[in-house]
């Protein structure tokens, strides 16, 4: 399969830029919708690199899209009515951004980052060896690194702004932040999105040892997901047929340009360095197979 044109940026002619985040360009419309652009962009530690990963964007698109079908029972999210072709007539603008937009509602994001972890890995596994416990959440002694938890744990975060890094919070912070009632729905239909959905990804093969969700209201107060949803940029994916407890498993997910940074002499702040070609081009191969793994029936 040939690696696609990537797409560092767009430029849409017709449509005004409102925020250009991370990986996502965001596009008004209306008084009620806006455009969701996710480009090829990578982002590791809080960093854009400066280098893309080929297809990245159009894969967190189509595996989202599948999530947010898949669990709108649970939740609603924000994919509107409209369609890209009303959202954006013009042809050259439409060809720029094909198969990597959604036209979304128009919501009021909360301050907060659902992270959802089923695993003992990453920062996770970091905090239990230095204090045997995750965010504060004590765990038993004797675990393992990779090992799954004997229960899951909600570890929410602030949202930092680009450049910024998020930090963890307790619950009762975001009690705060959103009210106690608000705190709990998001808490959760945040761990019922992760266990549905963990269930169903082992099935084809994928463990998904941890994953964060956002969240918007609208003006009655109604909870929608929005953002992106199970993506291998919002969550860990491991191949289950690799999967071993007692070492870092290899994944489908960012991890793997992680991994090559960490072995860089480099501070984790701006800007980032170069990628090889065969670090970009493996890494697109990943995000493709968990595609096909998750979404082809």
């Amino acid at each position: 399969m040939a690696t696609p044109e990537a797409l560092y940026e767009t430029d849409l002619k017709t449509l005004k830029l409102t925020v250009r985040g991370k990986v996502r360009d965001i596009y008004d419309i209306d008084d009620k919708h806006m455009l969701i652009v996710t480009t090829d962009r990578m982002s590791a530690f809080d960093v854009v690199l400066p280098d893309p990963i080929p297809g990245k964007g159009a894969v967190l698109t189509a595996v989202s899209n599948f999530w947010f079908k898949k669990t709108k029972d649970l939740i609603p999210n924000h994919i509107a009515e409209m369609t890209i072709e009303e959202a954006v007539p013009d042809v050259s603008d439409r060809e720029q951004v094909a198969g990597r937009a959604i036209v979304v509602k128009k919501l009021k994001p909360l301050p907060v980052e659902a992270i959802v972890r089923g695993y003992l890995i990453g920062s996770g596994w970091k905090d239990y060896q230095d204090n045997g416990a995750v965010c504060g959440i004590e765990l038993p002694e004797g675990l393992q690194q990779a090992q799954q938890l004997p229960k899951v744990i909600y570890t929410p975060s602030s949202k930092a702004a680009v450049g910024d890094h998020d930090e963890n919070i307790p619950f009762e912070k975001t009690v705060e932040l959103l009210g106690q009632e608000m705190a709990e729905k998001v808490r959760d239909v945040s761990i019922k999105l992760y266990t549905e959905a963990a269930e169903y990804a082992k099935e084809r093969g994928i463990i998904i040892a941890d994953t964060k969700f956002e969240f918007g209201v609208d003006e009655a107060g109604t909870l929608f997901l929005i953002d992106e949803a199970l993506t291998p940029d919002s969550s860990r994916f491991w191949p289950a047929d690799q999967y071993q407890v007692g070492i870092s498993p290899p994944s489908f997910d960012k991890q793997f340009v992680r991994d090559y940074l960490e072995m860089l002499d480099w501070d984790k702040t701006a800007p980032g360095p170069r990628l090889p070609v065969e670090v970009a081009e493996q890494s697109a191969a990943k995000y493709r197979e968990a595609q096909e793994k998750l979404t082809e029936m």
